[in-house]
């Protein structure tokens, strides 16, 4: 075994020292080139090279420098010549100046190289540098070389001590190769060569059997080691050991791995078409020397996957933001806005949504599909052709994509629009402009809910987009249903908002009465999210007096516009009944609550009334005196004529239907010109601004507002509200006005029927004083009527008043809160007719009731008489 040992190491040392003498040819060689074309390409560029080519005598400028240039680069010989190849300068052999160089044809076309030359002035290695000038034009040749003479006599200087060496060399292995010998006997425990090899054998098969490329590269950069799948993966040429990783063409990515000496782990790179991860690990912590380790999966088609998977999770991401981006709002318009603003760019270059005309107003969508209203349009860059939004789409061609896609009620995709001939039939000149624009590709989808046609979304590419295919299809399909159930959640909303609105503003009342007492303006805001339960109402009560009511429901939409309706008729059949504020909100209070325990009782799904708020105020002109009574509401603003704003402190009492508390009555005596501020608490309360910053903030306003109730609630819905309240806001400002006391007549009475002719009397001259001759009749017998009725079944006292505006107004006052009803009376019945010749000659009449006793009043149309029907008097009349 030894003597194999040291055989093979004789053989190693002289192939060593003939690859050591080889390898020295070849440095050498090399050696040479490089200086040579170093030396060349130095004086190629230098300054004045190709100036001094373009002159009279080159020769005479050049050949002095030319053999300073090649003695100064150590070279053997350099040479200069024209763009034709003829020597023009020469250091070695001038004899040669004049005479066309062989093969320097690849530098006359602008080439630089180098090779090994044969010829005069001798065998060499040289290289060869094209002279430019400034247009980069070839107008010389630099040649530079080093003979092969020289090269072989370094070689042969150098061979007596590479022998040497060999030989050291030898001596030394076989020494060295005992002594191995002996150790790795001991090593491997008496292994022999065939448990050696076969142990060998299978570290080869399993470093070449591998999935995973192997690289081992030393601490100089050269390549120790690729197994077989390193070479597929990385594409190594057949001699890739020993040679430096940056000279394998290896790419940047695994380049930049393999040579930066650090760990990586899994980290991807590009190698050719390939996708490989690559991990490498230092050697030297492990025993070996300096170097690395790298392996290389390929992960071509896991990266192919992962790309698709990349895809799909791009498009689950754009339709759940599309989720989240449309029907943020309950209004058709803007959802059918939200679906275009979400499509463009991600999924295509513009995009219009048509839909139907029913669906716009919130109707049911009906069978007519071929004609819609463009509601949408949204398009990444302008100047597009298409038709623009409120445009009416009609769809008359039955061949064109958009038909097609209603009729099937599905997607068509046409991924190429200058090839789709039927796109082009309905407007041949508007699809040539689109087609000039750059659009190209197109998908057209029907907008569906509930199985019903509601619009069409179509989808457009222009140039800077790639065509449409099934996969995009497939997206535009989930996105346009996504949108079409919150378009029709929209319409549906609509209706009902529209109904409910409706309903809301037929309840409230229509415009504000004629009277004389008040100057009055109104508002009523619904809240964003839909109409409410507040509510006003101004109500003519007898003797000029005028009710003002505001009220709050609980809730919002058709439940509380249906619960305002019921409180209103409510108030407005109690009012006529004349009775104070106090006490017709206690009836108010008994109703809701009787309401509300049949509803429980019957198990009825309607919104309960408790809880609703109500201020009722009654103004007299004829002092100035208001009476107010509230349930839960807000005080009301009280703003004198010099504009000092007040909120009186009012009895309170708790909302409408909690039952258990007696309603008190506030006292206000309000000069002319004053103003009275109603109003829910929509207006001075919201998420942003608590009861009392509002109540300040109406003040200020209220102060700064003009004079009249118009301005004042001008000013206040543009100061306190913003565009779209979030409750509804119900307000009511009443100026007030003063009856004159010229047309106020009033006269207390003795308690004696013999009073009555007296009374009656003056009554007639003051008809005469306002000039009502013609009602002096009826009048009188009107007094007569009530005061003998008050003085006969009343209590003292007994006063008479008349009030002269619009109308004339007759009422008589006594003690007692007996109240005469009208009867029929029979024909042998000598009384009980006096109530009805009130009846016959008054426009109204009725009885109210005050702190002590009664007013009975009857009012008479200015200007006009009554013809009584005297058939009312009686059962029959005989003759």
């Amino acid at each position: 075994m030894f003597l194999l040992q040291a055989l093979i190491v004789l053989v190693l040392v002289a192939v060593a020292a003939t690859a050591l003498v080889l390898q020295g040819r070849y440095d050498a060689e090399r050696s040479a080139r490089d200086r040579s074309l170093a030396a060349a390409e130095a004086y190629a560029h230098a300054p004045g090279t190709a100036l001094a080519l373009r002159s009279a005598d080159p020769t005479a400028r050049l050949q002095t420098s030319v053999e300073q240039a090649g003695k100064a680069a150590g070279v053997d010989f350099m040479t200069l010549m024209d763009e034709h190849g003829v020597r023009v300068a020469d250091s070695s052999d001038p004899a040669l100046i004049g005479k066309k160089a062989p093969g320097v044809g690849p530098a006359t076309a602008g080439e630089a190289y180098t090779e090994t030359f044969h010829g005069r002035p001798g065998d060499a290695v040289r290289a060869v540098v094209p002279v430019t000038d400034a247009s980069r034009r070839v107008v010389g040749i630099v040649s530079a070389g080093i003979r092969y003479a020289n090269l072989t006599h370094v070689l042969n200087q150098q061979l007596p001590m590479l022998l040497g060496a060999a030989a050291g060399a030898l001596l030394l292995s076989t020494a060295g190769t005992a002594l191995v010998s002996r150790r790795l006997l001991r090593q491997t425990h008496g292994l022999g060569p065939a448990e050696m090899t076969r142990m060998y054998e299978h570290h080869d098969a399993v470093l070449h059997a591998v999935r995973e490329g192997v690289l081992i590269v030393g601490g100089d950069g050269r390549v120790l080691l690729a197994n077989d799948e390193a070479r597929r993966l990385l594409g190594l040429p057949e001699d890739a050991d020993r040679r430096q990783v940056t000279e394998l063409g290896l790419g940047p990515g695994p380049t930049r791995l393999l040579v930066a000496g650090e760990a990586v782990s899994d980290e991807v790179v590009r190698a050719g078409d390939r996708l490989l991860a690559v991990n490498v690990r230092l050697t030297a912590p492990y025993g070996g020397g300096q170097g690395l380790v790298a392996t290389f999966r390929d992960t071509t088609e896991l990266r192919a996957l992962s790309g698709q998977a990349q895809v799909a999770r791009g498009r689950l991401s754009f339709l759940y933001e599309a989720g989240t981006r449309i029907g943020t709002t309950l209004d058709v318009r803007r959802t059918a806005q939200e679906l275009a603003e979400v499509a463009v760019p991600r999924l295509a270059d513009i995009v219009t949504v048509e839909l139907l005309e029913a669906v716009l107003r919130g109707d049911e969508p009906t069978g007519a599909v071929y004609r819609m209203r463009r509601t949408a349009l949204r398009a990444s860059r302008t100047g597009h052709p298409l038709q623009p939004v409120g445009e009416l789409i009609r769809f008359v061609v039955a061949d064109t994509p958009m038909v097609a896609a209603l009729q099937r009620g599905k997607a068509v995709l046409v991924p190429d629009l200058h090839d789709a001939q039927d796109w082009r039939a309905q407007d041949p000149e508007g699809a040539l402009e689109a087609l000039e624009y750059g659009i190209h590709s197109l998908v057209s989808v029907p907008l569906r809910a509930r199985g019903v046609v509601l619009g069409m979304v179509n989808f457009w590419r222009a140039a800077d987009f790639p065509r449409f295919e099934d996969e995009d299809v497939a997206v535009a399909e989930e996105l346009v249903a996504r949108a079409a159930v919150a378009i029709d959640n929209a319409r549906r909303y609509s209706r009902e908002h529209e109904m409910a609105e409706t309903l809301q503003r037929s309840l409230l009342p229509p415009g504000l009465p004629e009277q004389d007492a008040l100057e009055i303006a109104s508002r009523y805001l619904p809240a964003r999210s839909g109409v409410g339960g507040d509510w006003f109402d101004v109500i003519p009560l007898p003797g000029f007096r005028v009710a003002l009511v505001v009220g709050d429901i609980v809730g919002h939409g058709l439940q509380a516009a249906v619960t305002m309706g019921r409180l209103r008729t409510a108030v407005l059949n109690f009012s006529s009944l004349d009775l104070a504020p106090d006490e017709l909100l206690g009836h108010l209070d008994e109703m809701v609550a009787r309401l509300d325990t049949h509803t429980a009782h019957d198990a009825d799904d309607r919104a309960p009334l408790t809880g609703a708020t109500c201020i009722y105020a009654i103004y007299d002109p004829a002092g100035g005196h208001c009476t107010l009574s509230r349930a839960g509401h807000l005080a009301p603003a009280v703003v004198d004529a010099g504009g000092r704003v007040t909120f009186p402190d009012l009895p309170l009492a708790p909302p409408l239907g909690v039952g258990g508390h007696p309603f008190e009555a506030g006292e206000l005596d309000l000069p002319e010109g004053s103003r009275l501020v109603l109003f829910t608490d929509g207006l001075v309360e919201n998420r942003g601004r608590d009861i009392d910053e509002g109540l300040e903030l109406l003040r200020s306003t209220v102060a700064r507002a003009g004079g009249t109730p118009e301005e004042t609630c001008r000013a206040l819905m543009d100061a306190m509200l913003p565009d779209h309240p979030s409750d509804d806001v119900a307000l009511l400002v009443a100026r007030t006005r003063l009856l004159d006391p010229s047309r106020v007549a009033a006269w207390d009475v003795p308690f004696d029927v013999s009073a009555v002719s007296r009374t009656r009397a003056e009554v007639n001259r003051r008809l005469t004083d306002w000039g009502l001759e013609e009602q002096a009749f009826s009048t009188e017998l009107i007094l007569s009527e009530l005061l003998t009725n008050a003085i006969r079944y009343g209590a003292p006292p007994v006063r008479v008043r008349l009030l002269l505006g619009r109308t004339l107004v007759c009422e008589v006052s006594d003690g007692s809160s007996t109240s005469p009803r009208l009867r029929r009376a029979a024909t042998t019945d000598e009384g009980g007719r006096g109530l009805f010749l009130v009846s016959q000659f008054a426009d109204g009449w009725g009885t109210r009731y005050a702190a002590r006793g009664k007013v009975i009043w009857a009012e008479q149309t200015l200007g006009r008489v009554r013809e009584p029907d005297m058939s009312v008097l009686f059962d029959d009349i005989a003759f």
